[in-house]
């Protein structure tokens, strides 16, 4: 058995049955006893985004906290990962459907997460806080709960450094940057027995560059670069697809047809109809979870940061990210494939099938210029995940090793060390990795937010109250 295929195993065995039904039943329970607040209180919660509060204690504005999440969240998942999850050898149109669900019930989760990270922070001696799944599964759940803090921290670490961190992101960034300036090698090195373009070898060693520098600055740094980066990368990328949608418009009827047969097996891709309708929903919620993260337990680290004095405050802030990145982000790059018919072409892979749809749709500009413009929002995406992610894993490992400073600088040259040798590693692989570590972290997480979604509730319901009375401010 090579490599690859024991890795594809293992996938299967993290991201079965049971582990997709937890996270959707948790997100469904959430929804329920939070009242359906992603319908109910979606307004409210982009309000807050500008709202800060006068005198509330933490590290950085609201806004600058779910940029940081939002840094972390919005990469190459929305570009690579949702052709990777609708592509002829995947899920098929219909895997976007699911990355729908998932996101719906999600918007509750990541609430409940963001939540539950304000209410249960701590402050170390020097003033610093300190929050995310490991904190309120010990404060929350109780110090006998220790070990699943710990297990959570350890996959926290390792998703930052061998999964959506590292090598998935700057494998991605080097794809596109390949694809755009050497798309036939031409100019090539041997690197580690096997030949590359030279401009993947360029790109990789600029990409780690550029994030040490940040890195080095620690959270403060991190935030200040995501809030200036995050909304220009997300508002650039946003409008091309617009633009793309419009010039296409007609299209769009026949693509949701499609998405909403390929969902239920009416237009099967493997198989019979109940098979392909499996198929479609396993890549449509693993690489929805994926993108937005929900259930994970990475955003809540980034929360718990925020100056505050309401946890539901920062939760219904958190409840925006997974709102942007899936039901906004994805949405706009799977039916612009779904639309340019680019998922059924076997022999594109990876970002060649986004890049093929921009080309298709994006058709009164030069091919070059519609794959310029996304490998730009590729390159922006992917380098403040790296960013994002650097942040999360080194509190995962501050929390294990009881803030060793030494640990925490290791981590880092390893982390850039990840970043350098990410583009070497085969897109399968890459994603197999990812999607290893990301279910293996969720499990402890989501079996806290089950064991206190009464705390959620009760607390949400008295914030509610106490705004109707006017006993505190909107």
């Amino acid at each position: 058995m090579d490599f690859s295929t024991l890795l594809s195993k293992i996938d299967a065995a993290v991201w079965g049955v049971p582990l997709i039904a937890l996270i959707l039943c948790a997100g469904l329970l959430l929804t329920i006893r939070t009242g359906f607040i992603q319908i109910r209180h979606l307004p409210r919660a982009f309000r807050y985004l500008f709202k800060e509060e006068e005198g509330a204690h933490g590290e950085v504005s609201g806004f600058a906290s779910l940029c940081t999440a939002l840094s972390a969240t919005i990469g190459t998942g929305n570009i690579v990962g949702v052709a990777t999850a609708i592509g002829i050898l995947a899920g098929g149109p219909g895997a976007l459907f699911w990355m729908w669900i998932a996101a719906f019930f999600g918007m509750a989760t990541k609430y409940s997460e963001g939540f539950l990270a304000v209410k249960y922070r701590t402050i170390d001696s020097e003033g610093h806080v300190l929050g995310g799944p490991f904190y309120y599964i010990e404060n929350g759940m109780g110090k006998k709960w220790k070990w699943l803090a710990k297990i959570f921290a350890f996959f926290g670490a390792c998703v930052g450094l061998m999964g959506i961190g590292t090598f998935s992101q700057v494998n991605g960034i080097s794809s596109a940057v390949v694809g755009f300036f050497d798309p036939n090698c031409e100019n090539t090195v041997t690197i580690f027995g096997n030949t590359y373009s030279i401009v993947t070898v360029i790109s990789g060693v600029i990409i780690a560059l550029c994030a040490g520098l940040v890195i080095i600055g620690g959270l403060k740094r991190i935030s200040s670069v995501s809030q200036v980066v995050v909304p220009f990368m997300a508002l650039l990328y946003i409008i091309a697809v617009v633009v793309l949608l419009i010039c296409n418009i007609t299209k769009i009827p026949a693509a949701i047809v499609e998405i909403i047969e390929g969902a239920f097996g009416i237009r099967p891709i493997a198989g019979g109809m109940l098979a392909s309708m499996l198929i479609s929903m396993r890549n449509g919620v693993a690489r929805g979870i994926f993108s937005n993260e929900s259930g994970l337990g990475s955003a809540p680290i980034a929360a718990a940061a925020a100056k505050t004095h309401e946890p539901v405050r920062q939760g219904l802030i958190s409840m925006t990210g997974t709102f942007i990145d899936t039901i906004v982000i994805c949405t706009m790059t799977g039916l612009s494939i779904v639309m340019m018919g680019s998922w059924s072409n076997e022999a594109l892979q990876g970002v060649q099938v986004t890049t093929d749809a921009f080309q298709k749709g994006l058709h009164f500009l030069p091919a070059q210029a519609a794959s310029f413009i996304l490998m730009i929002c590729l390159v922006f995406f992917a380098f403040t995940t790296i960013l994002g992610w650097n942040y999360y894993g080194e509190r995962c490992l501050e929390y294990l090793s009881g803030k060793n400073r030494v640990a925490v600088m290791i981590y880092r040259i390893l982390y850039i060390a990840a970043v350098f040798i990410g583009p070497y590693m085969t897109v399968s692989e890459v994603w197999t990795i990812a999607d290893i570590f990301n279910g293996l972290m969720a499990f402890p997480n989501i079996i806290a937010l089950f064991a206190l979604n009464g705390v959620v509730a009760r607390d949400t319901k008295d914030y509610f109250t106490r705004l109707k009375k006017g006993e505190i401010s909107d």
